[in-house]
């Protein structure tokens, strides 16, 4: 294997392992319904937050890589919910699909040869499409910790 291909691999892999933390998937399954719009003390955020700011986030990331018209979201609070609870059960379950489905379209663009890692995002301000699976990758575990956190203060986590 090339080094351009285990780079490649690498990245995909990154995406969603569980090396030294627990994946996005494994931190979001099993999330009573009960629980999904709560926020403990001295937490920030409900779950319902954190998934939604991860699926906002991670797609509009995507949709800066692959989007030539792409626009940039105006301000940092459009990046998250603005309550805490999910408005239904069907509305979690679509956001955690838009995760998955979102980082497998990550994950094919970290593949694809057509694509330079190392070049700049034509309609950017200097970003590599390397930078951005990175930034995906170290944003997702970020909030997968936090994720972890809160259902501990919750009493949700099996580990």
């Amino acid at each position: 294997m090339n080094k351009d291909q285990e780079l490649r691999t690498q990245l995909k892999t990154i995406l969603d392992w569980e090396d030294a933390h627990a994946s996005v998937d494994h931190a979001l399954d099993g999330i009573p319904p009960a629980l999904r719009g709560k926020v403990p003390k001295g937490a920030a955020h409900s779950a319902w937050q954190l998934v939604e700011h991860l699926r906002i986030t991670q797609h509009d990331i995507l949709d800066f890589c692959v989007n030539p018209d792409y626009v940039e979201v105006a301000t940092m609070e459009d990046y998250w919910p603005r309550t805490a609870a999910p408005p239904s059960d069907a509305a979690w379950k679509k956001s955690v699909s838009a995760i998955r489905r979102d980082r497998g379209e990550l994950k094919r663009l970290a593949e694809d040869t057509k694509v330079d890692l190392f070049s700049r995002i034509p309609h950017g301000s200097g970003q590599t499409y390397l930078r951005e699976l990175l930034l995906v990758a170290d944003h997702n575990a970020y909030h997968a910790g936090q994720l972890v956190a809160l259902r501990k203060q919750l009493g949700a986590w099996k580990g």
